[in-house]
């Protein structure tokens, strides 16, 4: 048996001993990839895949143009169009013009007004659209001299001149026989000139005279000494002052056409709303 297994050892030495190497060795698989060491170029690179964006990415790299906008780049505060037809009765709907004033008219206007003493200064057309606008606008610092305008009224020369009339050859001489005490008239404290709006602000309706330039509403007399005398219902106060506002508000249809006083309606209890309104067949309308 020991002589049997040396002769098979030494054979198996002799195959090995007298064998060879192949000519080609077997092709190595790829070594995988280890963080952080560099890969070998190939021949020809693959084409990467997209990476994820991240939150720098996206700030840099435009959105597709069929990504939705993100609240930031949407337009805010955009106020909704709107459609369809104005509402009947509004501004919009009536497709009102400015009235035009010829330059003789107005030149003529301006005159009477300088030979009153008032003090007042032409200021560029107004138009705030849907017949809003006066063509030849004043700014009246002074219905007469020594008499301010307060805060300034923006008018129609006309308006301006019935209100410089009615205050020299009415208001005065009244404030001289109701209210001598007080000393001479200062102010006359307007609450509304120009203003673009419907009759008593309402939604629908006539346009107002204030947004033509034609109408002011005057709320209360200023003196050298004691209180304002306020407009007010006053129809049963027997006071000298009583008597002053009813004299001055009568009078009033002398030079203006509509003359609506706080005994008119509710909208006028604190002021006379006084206007140059021309109607058909020279009509007034005082209250």
């Amino acid at each position: 048996m020991k002589n049997i297994a040396i002769a098979a050892v030494t054979a198996t030495l002799i195959i090995l001993t007298g064998a060879s190497l192949p000519d080609k060795g077997p092709i190595p698989h790829k070594k995988p990839q280890i963080a952080g060491e560099a890969e070998t170029p190939a021949e020809t690179a693959p084409t990467p895949e997209p990476r994820p964006s991240t939150v720098n990415d996206a700030q840099s790299t435009p959105a597709p143009q069929n990504e939705t906008p993100s609240e930031a780049a949407k337009p805010q505060d955009k106020k909704p169009e709107k459609f369809g037809p104005p509402a009947p009765g509004t501004l919009e709907a009536q497709n009102l013009t400015i009235e035009a004033e010829s330059d003789a008219d107005h030149s003529e206007c301006v005159r009477q007004l300088q030979a009153l003493g008032a003090v007042f200064k032409d200021i560029p057309r107004i138009d705030d659209g849907h017949g809003c606008g006066i063509d030849k606008p004043i700014r009246l610092v002074e219905a007469l001299p020594g008499i301010k305008v307060e805060p300034e009224a923006t008018l129609r020369c006309p308006a301006a001149l019935a209100l410089g009339r009615w205050m020299k050859e009415s208001v005065v001489p009244a404030a001289t026989a109701g209210a001598k005490e007080q000393g001479r008239i200062t102010a006359v404290n307007q609450a509304s000139s120009y203003l673009c709006r419907l009759r008593n602000g309402a939604a629908t309706g006539k346009i107002s005279e204030h947004a033509r330039g034609n109408a002011i509403d005057i709320a209360s007399f200023s003196f050298e000494k004691g209180e304002d005398i306020a407009v007010k219902p006053r129809r049963e106060d027997p006071t000298l002052t009583g008597a002053f506002q009813r004299t001055v508000s009568a009078s009033g249809c002398l030079y203006f056409s509509t003359v609506l006083d706080p005994e008119s309606d509710s909208a006028h209890e604190t002021h006379f709303h006084m206007d140059v309104l021309q109607r058909k067949g020279g009509f007034r309308y005082c209250h």
